[in-house]
């Protein structure tokens, strides 16, 4: 059993009985369910991952008004629950805010993943979060929510604004580019070997990036950028093609692979309308991308920032 359905039979078995019948005046408004770092809140989970930080804990969730009148005594009666569930230890509960489940206000919880208690106000914000925390604020489950409010924080903040995506875009295009489509071959005429693997690591990295953002999602922690990436409906195939690289970087056909994997996302931007430019160079396109920008300050940005 993954991580999200053993924490999520847990809070049924458990935790949703001691909620209506412990504090029903509070139960219509709380909020219950796992998001945030950790192989388990992306599915990820397997043996190897689950000797340490595993366990079926579960998030319940408050409003400032109610965490403030009830976090001591709904942590007491979270903190009371089973400390084994299906053989599982409860591994990390707490009535204190070092626990890894628990009771948390809405708010703060969010802000401690993304800087933010809600989803970010303007594009210059939302560009200081990087992907992966936004991938972390948006995982998981929600198992229960009463008054609605974690559900349209994490709605919101899967929105990305379409200026702070082509931004973001740009970015990981210019990189890419000069990472794999430049450097990686130059490196190895140079006979730098240890640069070209660098540079082939590099334009995987931010290949992944564009990639989940043209899928409109979020690329997660580097360590499990291509066990996600791979499944992914746009370009998916062309991650799982860059990472086979990685496995030989130095072979003769890899180059191959960087500049069809380029041309592949090439073939995405002018479907998605993002640029039509005549080259196969990632480069020209990211400033194509960029021009496509409405907001000013996003659009005048350096390409790089």
């Amino acid at each position: 059993m993954q991580g999200i359905e053993l924490s999520y039979a847990y809070y049924k078995t458990y935790g949703e009985p001691m909620l209506q019948s412990e504090f029903p005046a509070l139960y219509p408004r709380v909020a219950a369910g796992v998001c945030g770092p950790g192989s388990e809140n992306f599915g990820f989970d397997d043996d190897v991952s689950r000797d340490h930080d595993f366990d079926p804990g579960f998030f319940l969730w408050l409003t400032p008004e109610d965490y403030k009148k009830y976090e001591f005594s709904l942590s007491r009666a979270y903190d009371r629950l089973p400390e084994t569930f299906e053989g599982v230890p409860t591994v990390g509960k707490s009535v204190y805010e070092t626990a890894r489940h628990g009771v948390r206000e809405i708010g703060a919880f969010f802000a401690g993943l993304t800087g933010f208690a809600a989803a970010p106000q303007t594009n210059l914000q939302w560009l200081s979060v990087p992907d992966h925390l936004l991938a972390a604020a948006v995982n998981g489950k929600v198992f229960y929510d009463g008054a609605g409010r974690v559900t349209e924080i994490r709605n919101a903040l899967a929105a990305m604004p379409e200026d702070v995506r082509r931004k973001k875009l740009a970015k990981y295009a210019v990189f890419a580019a000069q990472a794999g489509q430049y450097n990686y071959a130059r490196a190895l005429a140079h006979g730098e070997r240890g640069a070209a693997v660098l540079a082939l690591s590099r334009f995987a990295e931010n290949y992944a990036g564009a990639a989940f953002l043209l899928n409109r999602k979020y690329a997660p922690f580097y360590k499990w950028v291509f066990k996600a990436g791979r499944s992914l409906p746009v370009l998916g195939d062309q991650i799982a093609a860059v990472e086979a690289a990685l496995g030989d970087p130095l072979h003769e056909k890899t180059a191959s692979v960087v500049e069809t994997a380029a041309a592949k996302m090439i073939e995405v931007f002018k479907i998605q309308g993002l640029s039509d430019y005549p080259s196969e160079f990632l480069e020209p396109h990211a400033y194509e991308i960029l021009r496509g920008i409405q907001d000013p300050e996003l659009r005048n940005m350096h390409v790089m920032e």
